[in-house]
């Protein structure tokens, strides 16, 4: 029950795949904590956040 409190819901999901801003900016809060471990400084914290949004377009949705 746990596992599934920490997912993102699918329509956010789609909606951030579909360019949204509001769901964008909800996976990149979503996404922040393991971001800043990743993170050795603020750059880096940016690119990793940029490659985040590259990507999401790119996210295979399937029959979710």
């Amino acid at each position: 029950m746990a596992e599934q409190e920490m997912l993102l819901d699918t329509a956010t999901i789609r909606a951030a795949v579909a360019g949204e801003k509001w769901a964008k900016e909800k996976v990149i809060e979503h996404y922040t904590p393991m971001i800043d471990e990743l993170a050795v400084n603020e750059d880096m914290k940016q690119h990793l956040i940029m490659k985040l949004l590259e990507e999401l377009p790119n996210f295979p949705m399937g029959q979710a």
